[in-house]
C-alpha cells in the first residue's frame, strides 16, 4: 500500500487465537501493547500496511442487514469511542476464535490496531487493522559473549509477509465502509474462514473488480470449458489467451461484444462463453457488468495467471506469445508421434 509514511497507529493489542477442534485455547492480553518506541512503531506500520493493494476494495455485508455484521459492529464502536479499543478487541478475537475450526486453519496471534492519516484517494482517513499472524520462520541472532560471539536460534515474524489482514477505512459507513484484505495462507475455497465467515466480506462492483473477474472468467473458460467443448489444441488455448490480455492491455473500455467477436471470433463459441458466464456468476456469487471502464492495475495483477506456456512431454516447454498462423501442428505417420512446426525470420 502506498501513502503510509504519514500513518499514525494509535493503539493495538495481541491475543493468541488457537483452533478449539484442536483443543488450542484463546488467550487474551490484558493490556494494549506500549508504543514508545518510534523504530518498532515504524516496523509494525510497515508490517500491517504494507502488504494491501488500495484499488482490490471490498465492504462488509450481512444476509440481511450490514448492521447485523459483527465485525462491522465491533469496528464502529472503535471508530465511535476509541475508549472501547480493548473491549471491542475482545470481541474480535472470541468471534474469530468461534470461526477458527477448519482443519487447515493455524493458531496464531491476532492484532488490531487502530490508525490515523491513512491514505485513501489522496485523503487521510481513519483506519481500524485486523491482522494474523500464523506463519514463523527461524532467525539467526548474533550475540556478544565476553571476548567472542555466539550464535542462537529464534523465532518471530517477517514483517515483510503478512499472513492475514482486514483494513477499515472510515468511509462509506452505511455502505459497510470500505476495506481493504489480505489472505495469503488459506487460498483453498474450503478454508477461506477469514474473508467469508469471519469478516463477511463482498468486493465493490467497480472496475477493478469488474476487470479481474472477467480475466478469471477468461483463463477458466479457455483452459476448461473450450476444450472440453470445441476440438482445439494446447496452441489454440494460448493463442486465445493471449488474445483476450491483449485486448485488456490495449483497450480501455470493456464491452462483452466488442471482446467476444475480437478474441473469439466463432458463434457457437461466443455463445458458449456467454453461457458460460452465467453459470460463473452464480458459482462465484459475483455479478459482472457487460460495458466497463478496464483497470490496469486488475490487468497487471492478473496478467501473472495467463501462462502461455507450451509444454510437451517432459522435454520442451515454448513460450508464445502470440502469431498463430506461425504455428502448425501435426502427426508424423512414420513415428506415431505429433509435432509442432514454427516459422519465424530470425533467431534471438
Amino acid at each position: 500500500m502506498t501513502g503510509t509514511d504519514n500513518a499514525i497507529l494509535r493503539q493495538v493489542i495481541v491475543h493468541k487465537i488457537g483452533n478449539p477442534t484442536r483443543g488450542e485455547e484463546l488467550k487474551l492480553s490484558a493490556n494494549a501493547l506500549t508504543l514508545n518506541d518510534d523504530l518498532v512503531k515504524g516496523l509494525l506500520n510497515k508490517y500491517f500496511l504494507g502488504a494491501f493493494n488500495e484499488n482490490d476494495r471490498y465492504h462488509f455485508s450481512h444476509l440481511n442487514d450490514v448492521a447485523l455484521n459483527e465485525v462491522y459492529n465491533y469496528v464502529s464502536s472503535i471508530f465511535e469511542n476509541p475508549k472501547s479499543f480493548y473491549e471491542q478487541s475482545v470481541w474480535l478475537a472470541q468471534f474469530l476464535y468461534s470461526k477458527s475450526t477448519h482443519v487447515k486453519v493455524k493458531e496464531g496471534e491476532l492484532y488490531v490496531a487502530h490508525f490515523d492519516n491513512v491514505l485513501l484517494d489522496n485523503e487521510e482517513v481513519e483506519a481500524v487493522g485486523i491482522f494474523k499472524s500464523e506463519s514463523k520462520e527461524t532467525f539467526l541472532k548474533v550475540f556478544p559473549h565476553g571476548e567472542s560471539y555466539e550464535v542462537a536460534q529464534e523465532e518471530g515474524i517477517n514483517i515483510n509477509k503478512l499472513d492475514k489482514g482486514c483494513l477499515v477505512f472510515r468511509k462509506n459507513t452505511a455502505d459497510g465502509y470500505v476495506c481493504c484484505a489480505v489472505d495469503a495462507t488459506n487460498k483453498q475455497n474450503e478454508a477461506q474462514y477469514w474473508i467469508n465467515d469471519f469478516l463477511q466480506l463482498k468486493p465493490y462492483e467497480d472496475s477493478y473488480h469488474n476487470t479481474e473477474d472477467y480475466l478469471s472468467l477468461c483463463k477458466q473458460f479457455i483452459t476448461e470449458e473450450y476444450p472440453a467443448k470445441f476440438e482445439v489444441s494446447k496452441s489454440d488455448q494460448i493463442d486465445m489467451m493471449n488474445r483476450s490480455m491483449d485486448f485488456f492491455k490495449t483497450q480501455d473500455q470493456f464491452n462483452i461484444d466488442n471482446f467476444t467477436q475480437d478474441v473469439m471470433h466463432h458463434e457457437e463459441v461466443i455463445d458458449s462463453f456467454k453461457d458460460f458466464k452465467q453459470r460463473y456468476q452464480s458459482s462465484h456469487d459475483v455479478a459482472m457488468d457487460d460495458d466497463f471502464d478496464i483497470h490496469l492495475s486488475a490487468v497487471k495483477k492478473q496478467a501473472k495467471f495467463f501462462k502461455q506456456v507450451l509444454k510437451l512431454d517432459n522435454n520442451f516447454s515454448i513460450y508464445i506469445h502470440g502469431r498463430r498462423d506461425l504455428v502448425e501442428k501435426g502427426l508424423d505417420e512414420v513415428t506415431g508421434q505429433q509435432y509442432y512446426k514454427f516459422y519465424f525470420q530470425e533467431e534471438k
